[in-house]
């Protein structure tokens, strides 16, 4: 009888971990590809964002950062990468709940503010964020930013670290790679 009780036992939890590792997986629209580009232009690499429970989950892979520092890492408010010399269309930093900048700024941070980012020494960066405040569902009720609101959004790497406490965007340095966060149309 205990052998039956223990092999019930795990097949149920066969069972219940299969389903669980089935509802980690993601579905398309779950995941959206931005194509980072410098200001020359060029294809840098990418930054996948993913939805979860608790966010957007940014997979980043790049290459021809500095390797000898930090770099500022933000969601702005447009998908509009140009000009290309100084990605300026893409706006401020994303801001829907109107805080002050900075995720050491006491009353809180914008939903676009993320950690810096640190490429290896030479100039590749991997790494993962999670970004709590924001979504990749635009009709969401989870209080979090949608990203693909009317003018979509765009991700920003600087030129430096970002002090997260200067306003309106950290003393960062200029803006060297931009990716656009933006609904496809049929024609794209």
């Amino acid at each position: 009888m205990k052998k039956i009780l223990v092999v019930g036992f795990l097949i149920l939890a066969a069972i219940l971990l299969i389903g669980l590792i089935v509802n980690m997986v993601p579905s398309d629209e779950d995941i959206y590809i931005v194509t980072m580009k410098n200001n020359e232009g060029e294809e840098m690499g990418t930054v996948t964002l993913t939805e979860t429970k608790p966010g957007v989950l940014l997979d980043i892979n790049l290459i021809g950062l500095n390797p000898h520092g930090e770099h500022a890492f933000h969601i702005n408010e447009k998908a509009d990468c140009s000009p290309i010399t100084t990605f300026q269309n893409a706006g401020d930093i994303y801001n829907p709940f109107d805080n002050a900048h900075g995720l050491k700024h006491p009353e809180g941070h914008k939903a676009g503010d993320m950690p810096n980012l640190k490429p290896d020494d030479i100039g590749v960066l991997k790494a993962k964020v999670l970004n709590f405040n924001v979504t990749l569902d635009p009709k969401s009720d989870s209080g979090r930013a949608p990203l693909f609101d009317q003018d979509g959004s765009s991700i920003i790497i600087h030129e430096g670290p970002d002090d997260h406490i200067s306003q309106p965007s950290g003393n960062a340095g200029a803006r060297i790679m931009c990716g656009e966060i933006k609904l496809l149309t049929a024609s794209e």
